[in-house]
Parts: structure tokens; C-alpha cells; sequence
């Protein structure tokens, strides 16, 4: 696909700053290639009419205390065969199955097959994923030859599961902000991609109620492309229940190679990279933080992104800027994630929305299934 236009020149702009970021980088794996083998079937005993042992079947199950780095650790060779079922014997005319393989992976990983089939997606602790099933035992069907086990090659995604994703171009103060509402400590400072692997931190309310926050690295402009972490940050967007924009109120720009945008239009693109990657993203809730309103002049412009974007105003943006469909925000909130000014009014937003939206859930699946 040829870049044109708006995206002309991302690689180029991004590039320093994620060579300067790759050996952090390293540290986090979201997605791992392993191989599968079910068991062999065992030998018939044509003879006395013998049948042998089914072999073993492969399984994946989640735990929550494991990550895939870890599995890469644990299991270098990253290949995976279950036990050969038992030839039948003249003392034991029925062999036994060979034992299965229960591969654990973390909690939240989709699988998916050589050819980008979605296999499975393990969400619970208690999902059990059959990925390469055993071969048959040698019988009369089969002339008495134990079978081979399926074999396939499988391609392992973690999506973090969270309540909340932020999102936002890199330096918007996302860090900063997750650190004042949760007890997490993520990296803090002034240069982009100071996040490199997600971070999870817990949004705990007076009444016990709490709500998981995912910092995610920040997207660059092209990142549907796949530019810089593209589809590493979107594809953990995915199974939030809400989006929480971050924009820093001064604008933004990568580098000196990089166009530079004020705030609103740098909500445009964020919404339009979602658009481009997934459309469907589109429809969760969302909430809106405009960032460092402690600076001059930053009242202004978050006063001028909320009234154009509650009218939808499109008026001189560029065409290739625009997004099809312009995301409704439930609360556009200006804050000071550095002074703490405007947490406690984005905080309960945050979970008001999440309630809300699950409510209408819930309404909309009592109306289809009435008792």
C-alpha cells in the first residue's frame, strides 16, 4: 500500500525515537510463535484384533500468573508434543492413551493458526483450548498403523485485560496520570515513548469498588499502518470497556521532522487512527481528558475542543484528517495530571460511564432473551 498525504513521512519521524527505545523493548512480549504436535496413535495387534492407544491431545489454559515472556523462558524450543498412546500388547490388547499436554499461557491471549484463523480466545481461568488433537490407534480401520497427531503452527496475542485504556499520542501525561489515580509507578518524562509495555494500575474508589487502568505505549500518526507500535498498542485497546483519550492541551509533535497539532486536532487523528484500524472501536464509550491545563494559555484551547467537538466542526481540517465517523465522547474533562486538578471529577466519570454502559448492556440482553 502506498502512503500518501498525511502519512507520507511517519517512518521517518518516528524512527529515533523507537531506536532509542527497542533494548526496553525487548523486555515486554505480547505475542509468541509455538508449535504443536498431538500424539501418535499406537500399534495394532492385527493378530488377537489388538487396537492401540489414542495419542494425547494438546490443550493451551490460562493463569493468571504467568506471562508469555515467561513461557518463552521456560520453554526455549517452543514446541509442544503430547504422548504417544500405548502399542497393544498380547497381555494388554488395548493400549492406553498417551497423556495430554496442558499448555498454560497467561490469561487474555488469542490464538490464532498458521493462516490467521482465530482458533480460540482464552478470557477465563477456567477455558481449556483443544489445539492439536491426537492420533488415532492402530485398529482395523486404519490396517492396524497408529496414526500421527495433528501438527500445527500457532501464533499466541496477548490483549490486556483491563476496565480502561488510555489513549493517547506519546508525552500527553498519560504515565503521569495513571500514577495520581492508581498506586502504580509507571516510567515518568519529558520524551515520548516512556512507555514501551503496558502497565496495569487499579482505580480504588471509598466504597471498595475498584476499576483497572491500562497505560499503553503511545500511538504515532500511521499507526494503523503498523508505524512504530501500532498494532502492539491498538490490538490492547480492544477488550476495554472504555477509552480514555489523552490529549495534551498544548499540542503535540514527534519530532522536528513531524508536523506539529494543536490539541484538537490531534483528537481527530487519534480518532481517526481507531477508525482505520478497527471502525468498530469506535462505538465504546469514551471519556476525554484535555492534559497540562496548569500551562498559559490552556484553558483557551480546552474550552475551544469542547465547543467543536459538541458541535462536530470540521471547518479547515484537512480532508485526510477527517474521520468518517467522529467519536462521542460521555464527558470532556480538563485536568492537571502534574497538580492533580480535575482527578476526582475525571475519576468519577470514568466509572459513572463504565456503569452506565453496562446497564444498557444488561437492558439490551434482558430484551432479547425475556423470561
Amino acid at each position: 500500500m502506498v502512503r500518501t498525504g498525511l502519512f507520507c513521512n511517519l517512518a521517518a519521524s518516528a524512527t529515533d525515537g523507537l531506536k532509542k527505545s527497542i533494548k526496553r523493548r525487548i523486555n515486554f512480549t505480547d505475542s509468541l510463535r509455538i508449535f504443536v504436535s498431538g500424539g501418535s496413535g499406537g500399534q495394532g495387534y492385527p493378530v488377537y484384533g489388538g487396537i492401540g492407544g489414542d495419542g494425547g491431545n494438546v490443550y493451551l489454559k490460562p493463569s493468571e500468573k504467568l506471562s508469555l515472556q515467561r513461557l518463552r523462558q521456560k520453554y526455549p524450543t517452543k514446541r509442544f508434543k503430547a504422548e504417544t498412546g500405548r502399542n497393544s500388547r498380547r497381555n494388554s490388547l488395548r493400549g492406553s492413551t498417551g497423556n495430554d499436554y496442558v499448555i498454560p499461557v497467561p490469561n487474555g491471549v488469542c490464538v490464532y493458526t498458521n493462516d490467521n484463523t482465530l482458533l480460540g480466545d482464552l478470557v477465563n481461568v477456567e477455558d481449556k483450548l483443544l489445539v492439536a488433537k491426537g492420533g488415532q490407534g492402530g485398529c482395523n480401520t486404519n490396517n492396524w498403523n497408529g496414526q500421527k497427531g495433528q501438527k500445527q503452527v500457532l501464533s499466541l496475542e496477548l490483549k490486556i485485560l483491563a476496565d480502561v485504556g488510555l489513549v493517547g499520542f506519546p508525552n500527553a501525561g498519560k504515565s503521569t496520570l495513571l500514577s495520581k489515580i492508581s498506586r502504580t509507578k509507571p516510567e515518568i518524562a519529558e520524551y515520548p515513548f516512556t512507555t514501551i509495555k503496558p502497565q496495569v494500575g487499579t482505580i480504588f474508589y471509598p466504597d471498595l469498588r475498584q476499576i483497572t487502568v491500562a497505560d499503553l505505549p503511545g500511538l504515532i500518526e500511521g499507526a494503523h499502518y503498523n508505524v512504530g507500535m501500532g498494532h502492539k498498542f491498538l490490538r490492547h485497546v480492544e477488550r476495554t470497556h472504555l477509552l480514555l483519550f489523552v490529549v495534551d492541551a498544548t499540542g503535540f509533535r514527534l519530532s522536528q521532522r513531524s508536523f506539529f497539532r494543536n490539541a484538537y486536532e490531534t483528537v481527530l487523528l487519534l480518532n481517526k487512527e481507531l477508525e482505520l484500524y478497527k471502525e468498530h472501536l469506535l462505538d465504546k464509550p469514551a471519556v476525554l481528558a484535555i492534559n497540562k491545563l496548569d500551562l498559559p494559555d490552556t484553558q483557551t484551547e480546552f474550552e475551544e475542543v469542547k465547543s467543536r467537538l459538541q458541535q462536530g466542526d470540521l471547518t479547515d481540517i484537512p480532508t485526510e484528517m477527517q474521520p468518517k465517523t467522529l467519536i462521542k465522547f460521555s464527558d470532556i474533562i480538563g485536568i492537571s495530571a502534574k497538580n492533580n486538578d480535575g482527578i476526582t471529577e475525571l475519576v468519577d466519570s470514568v466509572r459513572h460511564t463504565i456503569d452506565v454502559n453496562l446497564q444498557e448492556r444488561e437492558n439490551e440482553r434482558m430484551s432479547a432473551n425475556p423470561t
